[in-house]
Order: structure tokens, then sequence, then C-alpha cells
């Protein structure tokens, strides 16, 4: 998924159930109609000795509780859920789990400490309360006569938990007092808003004055000029597919870490500061790079001429072009190849360093995503939205939280796809030497 593009649609998912809703009432009155008694057989007439049922609605029939020796709040408190209140006369009641609520209700509450709270949800809670602000109009819901609405706060907290640790539904579902399923809808709910809400105004491409300082900056740490972005690809792990699952499977992941592997990948590109500016999500992980790049809305803008005498800075995974700056490939370089190599390292580590604190942060990336393989564009893309916003307002990240980002880099068949663009790189390379930007390290 792109700002601008998706790969190709899929079915949509059936509406998720419920699994809060455990039994629904009528009223007592519509309960206990009379019947007339020759309506019945005599085997099915009401039994007077048997024990009526504690769930019963009839006024008739509740349930006289035994003394208990336990304090008077928690005899009324076992009074309460034994014995349903009085059903009146043309209302309906919905009967939901009891659960516990204690551990959102701690860390929800305004006395709590900073820190604990930004361990728990990777931001401090001005950014939360911010986020909790903008996506309020989109994921708010209204009361009904059957039961009070979750309140924003706790929706976008459930979402923002399981895409910082990564948590099962199951576990989630526990800390917050809601259904696995209940989870479940509200995270997608939650994605979906920061795709519509925040997506459209905090992943942007740089404007023309916002390109020019961020060439700068990056000439400043690199000496290459005309460079306003760094790009990078790394693959996600995802479940296995149930159709074209070999599309999915990733080979190398596979060898490196002797366990079979399926991914989808992500290609975004970071401004000096690791903001993302453009993102490309989704497509199979048996892509190498360079066709991942082609696949992208990227690829389509930068061929049209939108970063006419600009640069991105990519891998060895990608191919020369017009518009992209990739370090020489061959084994035996000179002085002047292994200068410009060191240099426009020094600019595709700030957009692996930027990944790095995607996958830290957002520990849901680092373990196979249990959503549905239509769903995984907007799951990851609010990963990188948040990430926007994390950054943005320069969140500190835990040291214990770094990740270190290891994708396989293939060199592309056809590396080099321009002339004119191997006379530039020849041209910087020559500069970088000649006029004392390219350093000893290289030596």
């Amino acid at each position: 998924m792109t700002a601008h593009q998706t790969p190709p649609r899929f079915p949509s998912p059936a509406a998720p159930f419920d699994d809060d809703l455990f039994s629904f009432f009528h009223d007592a009155a519509a309960a206990s109609d009379p019947q007339p008694s020759s309506a019945l057989p005599a085997a099915m007439e009401p039994n007077a000795n048997k024990r009526p049922r504690e769930d019963d609605l009839s006024p008739s029939r509740l349930v006289a509780l035994k003394p208990s020796s336990s304090p008077p709040h928690a005899a009324e408190q076992e009074e309460a859920q034994a014995v349903p209140p009085t059903v009146q006369p043309g209302h309906r009641r919905l009967w939901v789990k009891d659960r516990s609520h204690d551990w959102w209700d701690y860390y929800n509450h305004p006395d709590v400490p900073e820190e604990e709270f930004r361990r728990a949800f990777r931001m401090s809670r001005s950014t939360f309360d911010f986020l909790c602000d903008e996506l309020s109009s989109a994921v708010a819901k209204e009361d009904t006569a059957l039961r009070a609405a979750i309140p924003v706060r706790q929706r976008v907290a459930v979402c923002v938990w399981r895409l910082a640790t990564g948590e099962p539904l199951r576990l989630v579902s526990r800390r917050f007092g809601l259904g696995i399923s209940t989870c479940h809808k509200l995270i997608l709910e939650v994605c979906t808003a920061i795709r519509n809400v925040l997506l459209p105004r905090l992943l942007l491409w740089p404007a023309p004055s916002e390109a020019a300082s961020a060439a700068a900056r990056f000439e400043a740490l690199s000496g290459i000029p005309n460079v306003v972005g760094a790009m990078y690809t790394t693959h996600i792990p995802i479940i296995a597919p149930k159709e074209s699952s070999a599309a999915y499977f990733n080979r190398r992941h596979t060898e490196r870490n002797q366990k079979t592997s399926y991914t989808v990948t992500i290609q975004g590109v970071v401004d000096p500061d690791g903001v993302f500016t453009d993102v490309c999500i989704g497509w199979p992980g048996s892509m190498p790079d360079d066709q991942v790049l082609e696949k992208s809305a990227l690829y389509e803008r930068g061929n049209s001429g939108l970063l006419n005498n600009q640069w991105l800075v990519g891998g060895g995974s990608y191919p020369l072009l017009d518009w992209v700056l990739v370090p020489y490939p061959q084994k035996n370089l000179t002085w002047a190849q292994h200068a410009f190599n060191e240099k426009i390292g020094e600019v595709q580590r700030v957009a692996k360093e930027a990944f790095a604190r995607l996958k830290g942060r957002w520990g849901c990336l680092q373990k196979r995503a249990e959503v549905k393989l239509q769903d995984l564009p907007v799951f990851l893309g609010a990963c990188c939205v948040l990430h926007n916003i994390c950054e943005t307002k320069r969140e500190e990240m835990d040291p214990e939280l770094r990740c270190h980002v290891v994708d396989d880099e293939m060199v592309p068949h056809n590396c080099v796809q321009s002339a004119s663009a191997m006379q530039n790189r020849d041209n910087i390379a020559h500069n970088l030497l000649h006029h004392g930007l390219a350093g000893t390290a290289f030596l």
C-alpha cells in the first residue's frame, strides 16, 4: 500500500461475531403471558417441586440467596451477579460476560507515572491524547439501549497496545476486559481510521521547500548533492496464506533462520529525520526489491519526471536509474568508487535505522501477524503513520526495544538501467574523492 496505490484486492472478510453476547431476554410480561390449561399436555404442566433456574427473569421465580459469610460489599456483588434486575415491561436487556478492567483503569488514570505509560504504549501521554483527539470523530460510537459504547480512549489504547507488543488477541482481551472478537474489530477500525484520517496528512511526499531542506541536510551528511530521500525494503513475517502461499515463501529468510518463513514487504522512503515520505506495502516476500520498486506508484512518478534532478539513495538491491542512486556493485573498485560507496552507505544508514526504530517500537512487526492478508496493508500502514507521529514529536525510544534489521540484498540482473545515471554517478564519485569530501575510511 502506498499513499497512492495498493496491491490487488482480495474478498472482504466476513463480519466478526461478537463473543460478548451470551443471551438475549425479552420483557417479563411477554415471558409470563398466561396460556390456557388445556393447551398443554399433562406431561408439560409446570412442576411445583422443580427448582427454579437462577437466570429466569420471571418475578415469581427469582432465586433466594443463601446467607454469606463474606463481607457485606462482596455479598452485594454476588447478589447483583446472581439475581438480575427486574426487567420493566417494554424494555430489553443484553447480558455480557463480566470481565475485569483493572489493568486498563490503572493506565488510564491521570496519576500513572509518565515513564510507565510510555513503556506500555511506546508514546507519551500527550502524544496518546493527540492521537485520540484526531481519531475521535472516526471511531466514536454512541450508547444504545442495550449497553454503553466503549470509550474512544479505550478503543485507541487496544489498537496501540496490540501494535506495540504484538500480544495475542486472547491476552489483549484479558487486559482490557473485552471480548476477543471485539478487540479484533476495534484494532481494524482504529487502523482504518488512521489510514483514512491521518495518513493523507502525516505521510506525504515533501513539498519543494521541504525537499530542498532535506537535500541540504543529506549533502551535509554525505557530500552527495540533490538527495531528497533514502530508500529501504524490509520483510514482515506472516502466517502462510491458504492461497498463493508459494508467492509469499521467503527462501532467503528460511535458509538463514532454518525455519519456514512467509513474508510481505514494506518499501519506504525517509527524510533525514527518519520520517516516512512514501511507503509501498503488501507485495509477496518472494519478490526481490527491484521488482517491488517497479510495482510501486513511486516508480511511475519517478519515471514521469517527478524527481527531476533529484536523487533517492537505495542499497545494492535496487537498479541504477535516473532518479535512484545506488553503490557500485563490483568487487574491484577504484579509490573514487570506494569513496562513493562509503558516503552513500551513510545515507542508506538513515533509512535502515528508521526501519529499525519502526520494528522496535511496534513489536507486532517482528511476529507473524494474526491478520488476514487483505487487511495487512491497513495494519502495517497504521504502524508507519504512528512511527511518523512519534518521530515528529521526538518520542524517546527505550534502548531495550532497539531492533537489528537484517534483510538480504540481491543485486538485480539489470543493475544499470540508465547510461546518463552511470555517468552522473561517476562524476559524483570523482568529486567526493578529489574535493576532499570522502574521508579516509575506505583506505
